[in-house]
């Protein structure tokens, strides 16, 4: 396993991250004893940063992961949220970001967080996260409940834009740095080298559109980024790769994100990441792949509060 240092914060995580929403039954129905195997063979072969939330799968991806770590939580790097707890349930008050901590320890039965973070901050006014969801946060770390704190998000500029007036240690973006999307490089990455917080990406597989797996019905990318699929399939086929692989290897070659954080429940698609990790991807799969995206490169949807967008 390789590693990288996670901004300011001088924590050293895997370049592969440990997704933990698919415990929750996000995209299928898992078997609990699986989803507890797959994160022990993690953990096992290096993977020591774990991102979750009470959001994925209503508290139950926190529980189980919970149950999976127990035992093993000192060799790890543990990650959760607060702010988003339902498709439309947002609070980002004082009040419930202080309970929230406590519920999360809870559930993954330990006595801090190495990082939490502020979840999909583009839903709700900007004033409610500067004003209030920030201070509480930064009241959170001061408690010594979590070590560090961080934001998480759709939209990149808007990241870089509360980054640069609240100076969190680290920002979480997801679907924005894969063989279809690029945009994080735009200011973000160059934001994180200036601020030195830690930057990662989440979703390189943009939610199975870059992998074999059958794509969920709530997806929301446009219908000629879907059709991409069988293309990219059979392009990387006829290479002898499986898509997942070489684009799982794509998104963690970059050099200034410090991790790539992808959703995983089962020692199959476990093992087949870790394979990615020192797969080695001919150029000219890559160059082919990138030519054949070209067209729908970037097309990104929104979520959040219209004003937000920016």
């Amino acid at each position: 396993m390789h590693y990288r240092r996670l901004g300011k914060t001088e924590l050293e995580v895997s370049i592969l991250g440990f997704g933990a929403s698919p415990m929750g039954n996000v995209f299928d129905p898992v078997d609990e004893k699986e989803a507890i195997a797959a994160a022990h063979l993690a953990i096992d072969h290096g993977v020591n940063f774990f991102d979750v939330s009470p959001f994925y799968g209503l508290t139950l991806a926190e529980s189980r992961l919970g149950k999976a770590i127990e035992g093993k939580r000192k060799d790890l790097i543990l990650a959760s949220k607060c702010g988003r707890y339902d498709l439309q349930e947002f609070d980002f008050s004082r009040k419930r970001i202080l309970q929230s901590i406590d519920e999360s320890l809870i559930r993954l039965k330990t006595d801090y967080l190495d990082l939490f973070q502020l979840h999909d901050i583009e839903f709700v006014d900007k004033q409610i996260i500067i004003e209030e969801a920030v201070p509480a946060i930064q009241e959170v770390v001061q408690s010594g409940k979590a070590r560090f704190w961080g934001i998480t998000g759709l939209p990149v500029r808007y990241l870089a834009q509360i980054a640069r007036e609240t100076n969190p240690d680290t920002v979480l973006s997801w679907a924005h740095y894969n063989l279809l999307e690029d945009e994080i490089n735009d200011e973000l990455v160059p934001l994180s080298q200036e601020m030195d917080f830690g930057l990662m990406n989440a979703a390189p597989l943009m939610q199975r559109i870059l992998s074999d797996a059958s794509l969920p019905p709530w997806h929301r990318s446009p219908l000629e980024v879907k059709a991409t699929q069988p293309i990219l399939l059979a392009l990387c086929k006829e290479f002898g790769y499986s898509l997942s692989q070489v684009a799982l290897r794509f998104a963690m070659d970059h050099p200034l994100i410090a991790t790539t954080i992808v959703g995983m429940c089962e020692v199959k698609t476990v093992q087949e990441n870790l394979d990615a990790v020192n797969l080695e991807v001919p150029a000219e799969l890559i160059d082919q792949i990138l030519q054949l995206v070209e067209p729908v490169k970037n097309k990104m949807w929104f979520e959040g509060k219209p004003e937000n967008n920016i």
